[in-house]
């Protein structure tokens, strides 16, 4: 053989050899892409798993919150049906005590009275309030129940309460029962 030919072998056998490196180089370039994409994705599923991780974790908190707000709210007013239930009971007592200031027998009024008083502190320490209403004060439709309206006894008392048929009641903030009144035109 002859040094062209040499030369030329020498030649070829250097470029085989530049472009199987460069293959080399460019298989590792792309396991390194790939390798970098995978963790790319394996970051990408994660931080999408802490998301939806942080959002359960906060909607499990309202949960809670909220269901302890509405156990807080039942257990105040609990008794609010055995309470509206009694109301008729006070109107009663009301009604018997009137009458018997009228009579002569003091102790039966005496006796009565001390079961009314003990009746009223019971049911005021379950948070029953009496809703203030009286004759001369002006009507709100928020809190007073017009039963009917009446001519004014004179123009001072327009829009104001003439008389209190039926006293009102709350428990806690919330009124059970409103007072029925009677108003002047």
């Amino acid at each position: 053989m002859s040094d062209k030919e040499n030369t030329l072998d020498d030649e070829f056998l250097d470029d085989e050899l530049l472009e199987g490196q460069e293959q080399e180089q460019k298989l590792e370039n792309e396991e390194e892409e790939e390798e970098k994409s995978v963790e790319e994705t394996l970051s990408d599923e994660l931080a999408k798993e802490k998301d939806k991780f942080l959002r359960l974790f906060a909607e499990f908190e309202n949960y809670k919150r909220r269901t302890s707000k509405e156990r807080m709210e039942l257990f105040k007013t609990a008794g609010q049906e055995v309470i509206v239930s009694l109301l008729p009971v006070l109107d009663d007592f009301d009604r018997a005590m009137k009458e018997l200031a009228k009579s002569e027998d003091k102790e039966t009024f005496t006796g009565i009275e001390l079961i009314n008083v003990k009746l009223r502190e019971t049911l005021k320490g379950k948070g029953l309030e009496m809703v203030e209403a009286n004759a001369g004060d002006v009507f709100d439709a928020e809190i007073h129940e017009a039963i009917t309206q009446i001519p004014a006894p004179d123009k001072k008392m327009k829009g104001k309460i003439i008389d209190v048929i039926e006293k009102g009641f709350k428990l806690g903030d919330r009124i059970i029962r409103h007072p029925k009144v009677v108003v002047g035109n």
